[in-house]
């Protein structure tokens, strides 16, 4: 909305979620819901919409590396539910947990990053998962080589997970 606001022109938010449902049913994109991390309850607002192909992002904008933490996050939610799980988005009190993947028993939490530059992104990063207090696995992921892990939370190198079976 805002894009086309800034272009003068006008769009019903009606009109605007038809468009986004044409687009899920011809599988151009996924919505994932927001859920509540305490209250393990889903949000009935804020879906967050993901891409079914990397390409029409770049057919969209180009290379765009500006933007690469939303592309890896794109990339990281393709692959786990390539892998059998149902993706959401997290909220933990002000926080938002990039990636909470489901299957069966089994729950994963993961913050994607492109790399973890310095002490306030690390910070960023960890302290979104550090408040989960259930004991399901916790993960960030960047293209860094080193092993920032702690409190339990792993750290790993994107393309490892990448290539990792399941």
């Amino acid at each position: 909305m805002k894009y086309l606001k800034n272009e003068n022109r006008t769009l019903s938010q009606e009109t605007l979620y038809n468009y986004i449902a044409f687009a899920q049913d011809a599988c151009l994109l996924h919505l994932s819901s927001r859920v509540d991390i305490q209250g393990k309850r889903m949000l009935k607002f804020q879906e967050k919409i993901s891409l079914a192909d990397q390409g029409i992002r770049e057919a969209i904008y180009g290379n765009n590396d500006r933007d690469i933490n939303q592309i890896l996050e794109n990339i990281v939610f393709l692959e786990l539910m390539r892998r059998g799980f149902n993706v959401h988005i997290g909220k933990m009190d002000n926080q938002e947990v990039n990636l909470v993947a489901e299957k069966a028993a089994q729950r994963l939490y993961i913050q994607v990053a492109y790399v973890l530059a310095d002490d306030s992104v690390i910070q960023r990063e960890f302290s979104a998962l550090a408040g989960i207090r259930d004991n399901y696995p916790k993960m960030v992921l960047s293209l860094d080589k080193f092993d920032f892990s702690r409190e339990g939370i792993v750290h790993k190198n994107l393309i490892d997970f990448l290539f990792q079976n399941s």
